[in-house]
């Protein structure tokens, strides 16, 4: 079976591929501006169907019942992409503009790999835990609690990373025993698209159980948000939209699973490897284009070695030019689209307007009069509270501010309505720690340390969600926890 979309790829819904009700769309390459060819347009009652669907296969069938089965299917369901990973991995890289290196990590295999993980937990769980007797009101009882999936899953999902962020939530609902309606960014419908052709023709995963619903139409994620039907919302986006879907799911008191925004701070103390660090932050920022929720966009580093950082990150940004993605060096392919071109255009305008330095970059490369394209860019003479070092750009734009000690770098971290993620780059274990306790973070890495893994819970703290994702925290986001008790 080849994967190649010829024209349209197509809705998976009840278990058969079909089209868009409302025809189909382009697929663009954020890198030649080349239409790709087409993907699916659903309707309202496209996605009416597929929710049909994931209520019928949850309520009627023994899916959530049956571990083992979900087991064997999730592994079915990592062998065939992998058997199709050449495939996944070119249409990746021109689908989402992603530099070619990612695919071997979250861009395509690192989520995939990850399916085995969520098979694991299924088998493994603990899903009945005896509390043994007990005696209420002067009555003997024997009390246990049962876990049981949370039922229908409507995931909502973004452009930037769209195969890993798809598979941290089919991957633990599906495990849990929920059955799930996808819908995808419309900017990368192949990404999820494509996986519903391998579940239709490669799998056992019974009909119902996912349903994968692409379309231009983002009304579409408001239905599924507000539909009775659906028991748990799970979405990754922006904080703005993350407020639309918690409004919205709280007329059915729905459960939301929301992994939002950030503009996480990168602390360099002032018995760090400054070169080193500054290195890394640049690596960090340029990384995809920046479009990471996670990565860190605000350097922190000592009034005093102010300069010196500044000169370091600036050598850095200027080896790692934007280029093609299908480059096997590229670091920083293009943006997504024209739209958020526009978008990460209008911050380095505004870090201008606001009396910021741009000490390197801050346009367009001369050399790619064609993709989506925005030069690395450093913004100096801004401090904390300035729109650019507050508001997530979604760019390969990085602002340096200038701290006064350890204490003024956590406070300068925390000054921020996010808390994803961040680094720390120091020596002495005593500061690392003060600052590790002190950043209200959901994840934090220190001197290039990786938190990403299946096994570690992501999420984070105030605007940046609510919930975690990954892990077996974020398996147990779909889980409902029943308690049994029956006279002893």
């Amino acid at each position: 079976m080849t994967l190649r979309p010829a024209s349209a790829s197509d809705l998976l819904i009840d278990g058969k591929l079909t089209a868009g009700s409302g025809g189909v769309f382009d697929v663009v390459n954020p890198a030649t501006e080349e239409v790709l060819g087409q993907a699916a347009d659903a309707t309202a009652d496209d996605m009416d169907a597929a929710i049909g669907a994931a209520r019928t296969a949850f309520d009627t069938t023994d899916w959530s019942r049956d571990h083992a089965f979900r087991a064997r299917c999730l592994r079915q369901l990592r062998d065939a992409l992998l058997a199709h990973g050449d495939e996944l991995r070119e249409l990746a890289i021109a689908e989402i503009g992603c530099p070619a290196f990612l695919t071997g990590g979250p861009q395509f295999e690192g989520p995939v790999r990850d399916l085995g993980y969520f098979a694991d937990l299924a088998e493994n769980h603990t899903w009945t835990v005896d509390l043994g007797e007990a005696e209420p009101m002067g009555l003997k009882n024997h009390r246990e609690l049962r876990s049981e999936a949370a039922g229908v899953v409507g995931a909502i999902t973004p452009w930037n990373f769209p195969h890993q962020i798809n598979f941290a939530k089919i991957g633990p609902a599906l495990a849990a025993g929920c059955t799930v309606v996808l819908k995808p960014a419309p900017d990368t419908p192949w990404a999820a698209a494509l996986v519903g052709k391998v579940i239709a023709e490669e799998t056992d995963i019974p009909p119902g159980v996912i349903n994968i619903v692409t379309s231009s139409d983002h009304r579409l994620g408001a239905q599924l948000s507000e539909d009775p039907r659906v028991d748990l919302v799970s979405f990754t986006g922006s904080t703005a939209t993350g407020k639309k879907i918690m409004v919205a799911a709280a007329e059915t008191l729905k459960k939301v699973f929301l992994e939002l925004g950030g503009k996480s701070a990168f602390i360099v103390l002032d018995d760090a490897d400054l070169a080193t660090a500054c290195s890394m932050a640049a690596f960090n920022v340029v990384t995809h284009a920046g479009q990471g929720c996670a990565i860190p966009t605000r350097l922190l580093v000592p009034r005093e070695k102010l300069a010196d950082a500044i000169a370091a990150t600036r050598k850095s940004l200027a080896g790692l030019a934007a280029g093609d993605p299908t480059d096997s060096g590229t670091i920083c392919g293009p943006l997504i689209s024209a739209r958020q071109r526009d978008r990460v255009e209008s911050y380095i305008e505004l870090a201008r307007s606001e009396g910021g330095v741009i000490e390197i970059g801050g346009g367009r490369p001369a050399d790619k009069p064609k993709g989506w394209f925005v030069e690395p860019t450093l913004v100096s003479g801004l401090d904390n509270s300035s729109r650019v070092a507050q508001e997530e750009i979604f760019g390969p734009v990085l602002v340096i501010i200038p701290h006064d000690g350890d204490e003024d770098a956590i406070r300068i971290a925390n000054d921020s309505p996010y808390g994803l993620s961040g680094a720390v780059w120091a020596t002495d274990p005593d500061r690392i720690e003060a600052v590790v306790a002190g950043v209200r973070t959901g994840t934090l890495g220190i001197n290039g340390g990786i938190w990403y893994s299946a096994d570690v819970p992501f999420g984070g703290y105030k605007q940046s969600g609510i919930g975690r994702e990954m892990g077996v925290a974020g398996f147990e986001e779909y889980l409902e926890v029943k308690a049994v008790a029956r006279p002893a």
